[in-house]
């Protein structure tokens, strides 16, 4: 459960800019919520991912020409540890 005080940072990663507007619009209003980066490429999420270090990558998994959606995941796990969980 996310507390009244806690933030969830979110970078948003796909490839259709009508897309990856949409999902930012609809994410940025969310009080719990803030959109720190977008990329419409995988290279450059995995070089966003690793500069924001955000708590989430919501990322499409076909992403055009370079990494796909699952070697930025992968690319971007182990880099970023889990952040502890607080009740």
């Amino acid at each position: 459960m996310v507390s009244a005080t806690t933030t969830v940072r979110v970078l948003v990663v796909d490839d259709h800019p009508v897309v990856r507007a949409g999902l930012t619009a609809l994410l940025s209003v969310q009080p719990a919520l803030e959109v720190v980066g977008e990329a419409a490429d995988g290279h450059a999420a995995i070089d966003q991912a690793a500069a924001l270090r955000p708590d989430v990558v919501l990322c499409d998994l076909r992403l055009g020409q370079g990494p796909d959606g699952v070697a930025v995941t992968r690319a971007s796990v182990p880099a970023r540890p889990r952040r502890p969980c607080s009740s």
